[in-house]
């Protein structure tokens, strides 16, 4: 079993800044890759970033050189750091991860609860 704990949402002023966090936790799996997916009102859900088990990451157009990836093995988490915020950057941003079982050797893809981003003045 695994699950993913998602923390960091708010409400922020455009040119703000956020750090969105996500947690797993389990036992008897290994993370793979994980990304940060966002669904705004009335739009379909989108990769906002991704991040390999090595370390190899890549971004949606729109937030390049603001949003930053990583992760953190050791705790089993993965971040994003939102610099630059603007209003369209309001979503539902959701953690995703491919989690491997180690005694069936099996991939299992696994979704947090999602976190409110809302960048109003």
């Amino acid at each position: 079993q695994v699950q993913l704990v998602e923390s960091g949402g708010g409400l922020v002023q455009p040119g703000g800044s956020l750090r969105l966090s996500c947690a797993a936790s389990g036992s008897a799996f290994r993370l793979d890759a994980m990304a940060w997916y966002r669904q705004a009102p009335g739009k379909q859900r989108e990769l906002v970033a991704g991040i390999s088990s090595g370390g190899s990451t890549n971004y949606a157009d729109s937030v390049k050189g603001r949003f930053t990836i990583s992760r953190d093995n050791a705790k089993k988490s993965v971040y994003l750091q939102m610099n630059s915020l603007k209003p369209e950057d309001t979503a539902v941003y959701y953690c995703n991860a491919n989690a491997r079982r180690l005694l069936t050797s099996t991939y299992l893809e696994v979704w947090g609860q999602g976190t409110l981003v809302t960048v109003s003045s």
